[in-house]
């Protein structure tokens, strides 16, 4: 069996393929036409001796015999891929770098960070996405992704942490809340009361839930079930006068002064935090983009999140 002709079009017109469940949509997928397609696929399976495909059926289904070609033809793929990485990094950081962003982080990091790390590494592609922390963590064990901004830790055996930040949580309460004539609250004086939070899927809703243990419970216990994926609306309802909620430092900095002042809670000692960070493969083959964009970060970061509490109480994600 002679392998050495094969070539790396064939092995994408057959991934394609799979990928689809059809010799058109993968043809359109590669810009080419269908026979041409076919063709080479053909070529192909008889290069390696069997077939690859079942074509009587639709959706084209993956024989058996292809199950464990097709999975190796994607490893040879990828490497050949992280190899272009690894040589695009040996003059400056360079290149499309994945990046995702769990949802309570993107909508103040991103823009804290993005446009001074682009005019400082112009010949990086950042192709940003909102992802929850599972999706990013699925994302990295599959090299779909080179790195992550998330909660940390996530304890995951195949990914490596760059610790960034701590990031401090703020008790919200609404005008005229009693809690508000104190400068700093207890954790226990929120344990009690129904919280606005979260939907479930985000970590932020866990670590709120570790903190403050009987939230839930509590959550239903004035007559609404709501549970909400943006920390806008969940502010805009503790300004009308219903429950608290709990802000991450840079989520309560995005707020007008006044309302800073009038509303927002320090925690007494130890404080509650979250620990920001970058999460990649631990074999990380982006490491010169994975380290300037740790220093971006921690360099727009800390004006607003000031220096690190005292004592404090890290709050996990999972």
């Amino acid at each position: 069996m002679d392998l050495s002709q094969i070539t790396l079009t064939q092995m994408r017109y057959a991934i394609a393929i799979a990928e689809t469940g059809s010799f058109k949509a993968a043809a359109e997928r590669c810009f080419v036409s269908q026979s041409g397609l076919s063709m080479q696929v053909m070529k192909l399976e008889e290069l390696l001796g069997v077939r690859l495909f079942d074509r009587s059926k639709k959706p084209t289904l993956i024989t058996s015999e292809g199950e464990g070609a097709l999975a190796q033809m994607r490893v040879i793929l990828r490497e050949l891929e992280r190899l272009g990485r690894i040589v695009e990094e040996e003059d400056e950081p360079s290149g499309i770098f994945r990046l995702g962003v769990i949802p309570s982080l993107a909508p103040t990091l991103i823009p804290l960070f993005l446009s001074d790390f682009m005019a400082r590494y112009p010949r990086v592609e950042l192709k940003i996405e909102e992802l929850r922390t599972e999706e990013i963590i699925d994302h990295l064990l599959r090299d779909t992704l080179d790195a992550g901004l998330a909660a940390i830790p996530l304890l995951e055996s195949g990914l490596r942490e760059i610790s960034l930040a701590h990031e401090r949580l703020f008790a919200y309460l609404p005008p005229g809340d009693p809690l508000l004539e104190k400068k700093r609250i207890r954790q226990g004086e929120l344990h009690d009361r129904p919280l606005w939070m979260l939907s479930e899927g985000h970590c932020f809703r866990n670590q709120v839930l570790s903190f403050c243990e009987t939230a839930a419970a509590q959550s239903e216990s004035d007559g609404v079930d709501f549970e909400s994926g943006s920390f806008e609306t969940i502010v805009r309802l503790v300004d009308r006068g219903m429950r608290a909620t709990l802000l991450p430092a840079m989520v309560a900095h995005s707020l007008p002064e006044p309302r800073r002042e009038a509303q927002l809670r320090r925690f007494v000692d130890p404080e509650p935090v979250r620990e920001i960070g970058l999460v990649t493969a631990r074999e990380d083959l982006r490491r010169g983009v994975t380290e300037a964009l740790a220093a971006s970060l921690i360099e727009a970061m800390k004006p607003i999140l000031g220096g690190e509490p005292s004592r404090m109480k890290i709050l996990e994600p999972r």
